[in-house]
C-alpha cells in the first residue's frame, strides 16, 4: 500500500527560477512594505513620547484639556509633532488595509470600490486633520466674551 502524496501548494505555478525585476507592482509593494516598518517605528517613539508629555508631564490627565491644548498648538513644534503622527498613522492603517483589501477581496470590482471608498476616507481625514491643526485658533477675533474661554483676553 502507498502513501498517497501532497501536492505542494501553488506547486507549478511559480518557476523555481523566479526572479524579482525592479518594474511592476512588485516594486510598489516592496516599498510599501518598507514604509510600513519604518512609519510603525516612528508611530512608536512618537505616540509615546506624546502619551508620557501630556500624561505624566505636569498635572496628568487632569490638565488635559481645550486649555491644554490650546496652548500646546500655540507651539509650532506640537503642530508639526501632532501633524507627522496624523499622517503617519492615517497612511500607515491605509496601507494596512490596503493590503487586507486586496487580500480578501476577491472580484476586481469589490476591491476597486473598497480601494476607492478606503482612499476617499482617509483624504478627507488628512485634509481635515490638517486644517484643524494648522486653523485652530482658541481666541477667534470676533467671539463676544461669553463665548471666550477664561483664558483668552477681553475684546
Amino acid at each position: 500500500m502507498s502513501t498517497p502524496s501532497i501536492e505542494a501548494p501553488r506547486a507549478g505555478r511559480i518557476s523555481p527560477r523566479y526572479t524579482r525585476n525592479g518594474s511592476g507592482k512588485g516594486n510598489f509593494e516592496m516599498i510599501a512594505w518598507l514604509f510600513m516598518r519604518i512609519s510603525g517605528a516612528l508611530l512608536v517613539i512618537l505616540i509615546f513620547t506624546h502619551l508620557f508629555i501630556n500624561l505624566m508631564v505636569g498635572d496628568g490627565i487632569k490638565a488635559v484639556d481645550f486649555g491644554f491644548v490650546a496652548g500646546k498648538w500655540a507651539s509650532p513644534l506640537w503642530q508639526v509633532w501632532d501633524l507627522v503622527m496624523l499622517w503617519l498613522a492615517m497612511l500607515h492603517g491605509t496601507n494596512g488595509v490596503r493590503t487586507i483589501i486586496n487580500d480578501y477581496a476577491e472580484k476586481n470590482s469589490t476591491r476597486m470600490w473598497l480601494k476607492t471608498v478606503l482612499y476617499s476616507a482617509t483624504v478627507v481625514i488628512i485634509v481635515l486633520g490638517t486644517l484643524v491643526i494648522f486653523t485652530f485658533d482658541p481666541c477667534p477675533a470676533n467671539a463676544t466674551l461669553d463665548q471666550l474661554p477664561s483664558f483668552c483676553p477681553a475684546p
